[in-house]
C-alpha cells in the first residue's frame, strides 16, 4: 500500500544549505522507490490556515518511506534543512486499493451505540 511523506515547511529566508538540501534530496529517497508528488507547488488555502509549504513524497509502502527516513544518506542532509527552515513532517499510509469510506463511517456509529469507554 502507498505510503507518503508529507511536509508542512514554514517561510525561511533563503541559504545556501537550503539549496544544497533540495538538490541532494532526490538522490536519498530514489533508492526506495520515493517520488515528489508535490514540490514547490504553490498551494490554495481553502479552510483554515496553512502557513509556508506542502511537500510530498510518495513511496510504494510505509517499510520505504522509514527506510528512507532512517537512512543514513537523509540523516546526512536533513540539519541542511532543519537549521534553517522549522516544520512538522509525517510518514503516513495511503488508502487500500477500494477502500471504502462508509466502512469506516459505519465503524464510527457502532462505537458511538456502544458508548464511552467501549473497546473498538
Amino acid at each position: 500500500m502507498t505510503a507518503y511523506a508529507i511536509a508542512h515547511l514554514r517561510e525561511a529566508a533563503p541559504h545556501p544549505e537550503i539549496a544544497e538540501y533540495i538538490e541532494r534530496i532526490g538522490a536519498t529517497f530514489e533508492p526506495y522507490g520515493g517520488r515528489f508528488l508535490v514540490h514547490a507547488a504553490r498551494h490554495e488555502v481553502v479552510e483554515g490556515g496553512w502557513p509556508g509549504h506542502v511537500v510530498v513524497i510518495g513511496f510504494p509502502g510505509m517499510t520505504e518511506a522509514r527506510a528512507w527516513w532512517d537512512s543514513p544518506a537523509y540523516r546526512d542532509i536533513a540539519p541542511l534543512r532543519s537549521r534553517h527552515i522549522e516544520g512538522d513532517i509525517i510518514l503516513v499510509p495511503g488508502v487500500p486499493e477500494g477502500y471504502d469510506p462508509t466502512a469506516t463511517a459505519k465503524a464510527m456509529r457502532e462505537a458511538l451505540r456502544a458508548g464511552p469507554g467501549a473497546t473498538r
